[in-house]
């Protein structure tokens, strides 16, 4: 089969690869039907992460073609949609809701799903059918919920986004305007975006912000004060992952208020004595997609949001490096690849 390896730092080649087999009676296998580019996998490709001949990819939708012994819950043929953290959903962690730090738990990126096939582990607690053959114009929404529409709706959730509240978004990614997407489904009272990009801020209005604040870190949260009447947001998400956007969501929190944070965090430290004093919750890390999955399934199944449109640029599996580069350069929001 076809898939995407990344030899080295800015350097992504789609190869032949051994098709996946069944290792575990857990497995399963899927035909991958449309599969995209994370703002995660652009680490990496900077050179902030090693990297050294590995297959890329974590998120995925596709058909089940194979299944281990002891799958139960989907059968062959399924359309599924998977979280991008395989998890068996039944351990202690689990059933708290935390499926992306199941005790058996495997990063998909492991595996590599920027391929023509893919082998789930875990199938049975990871892959979740939808209720038939989805038209085609759902596929990009549903690829969504794989991972940057859960992350963003874990990250509204974390922050405890709802009515009677304003929502400030720090980042203006995939995951930051899922993340406003989610914080409107959740009833939200007002919700600031920060973004400096007026493509992203127009999305950003589609999806629910009332507000656009332009300006970052001290500033940036200067801004959201003004904007509400020097107390700060009740609710803030960082999207990001670095120190200034950190700092920035920190600060833009009014006391008692609370943090969902997400953006995969490179070289950022919390200074204990600014946390004490801020007076916040702060809650986050790797999102348990697989909590939310069912919901945000039927919500794109029945129409009711519209995650697909933050894919800004379509290509086909074989130009994904076209892709990387395109999102390196902020040309794309979000590429998906179709396969």
């Amino acid at each position: 089969m076809r898939g995407v390896i990344m030899h080295a730092p800015g350097d992504v080649r789609v190869e032949d690869r051994d098709m996946p087999t069944i290792e575990q009676s857990t497995d399963a296998i899927i035909r991958v039907t449309a599969t995209c580019i994370c703002g995660s996998d652009l680490w990496p490709y900077r050179g902030v992460e090693k990297v050294d001949h590995t297959p890329m990819g974590h998120e995925y939708v596709g058909v089940v073609s194979e299944i281990g012994a002891d799958v139960k819950n989907v059968k062959v043929g399924d359309f599924v949609v998977g979280s991008f953290v395989a998890s068996d959903n039944t351990c202690e962690i689990c059933q708290a809701g935390y499926q992306s730090r199941c005790v058996h738990h495997v990063m998909m990126g492991s595996v590599g799903t920027q391929a023509e096939y893919a082998r789930i582990p875990l199938a049975d607690g990871t892959l979740v059918a939808t209720p038939g053959t989805p038209d085609p114009e759902l596929i990009p929404s549903l690829l969504a919920a794989s991972d940057v529409l859960g992350t963003g709706w874990f990250a509204a959730v974390a922050a405890e986004a709802g009515p009677g509240k304003t929502v400030a978004v720090v980042g203006d990614g995939a995951v930051g305007l899922l993340a406003i997407l989610a914080a409107k489904q959740l009833g939200a009272d007002r919700i600031i975006a920060m973004s400096r990009h007026a493509d992203r801020q127009a999305l950003a209005r589609r999806f629910g912000a009332t507000d656009i604040v332009e300006e970052r870190g001290r500033e940036g949260a200067a801004k959201i004060k003004e904007l509400t009447n020097g107390l700060g947001a009740h609710s803030v998400v960082e999207a990001v992952g670095t120190q200034e956007s950190m700092d920035q969501a920190i600060r833009a929190t009014r006391p008692g208020g609370h943090i969902g944070f997400v953006g995969v965090t490179h070289n950022v430290s919390i200074d204990g004595l600014k946390l004490f004093f801020s007076g916040v919750h702060l809650h986050g890390g790797p999102a348990p997609v697989r909590r939310f999955l069912p919901d945000l399934i039927q919500l794109i199944w029945d129409r009711e949001i519209d995650p697909g449109v933050v894919f800004d640029l379509t290509l086909p599996l074989e130009e994904a490096a076209e892709g990387y580069r395109a999102m390196d350069e902020r040309r794309a929001t979000k590429v998906l690849l179709t396969v």
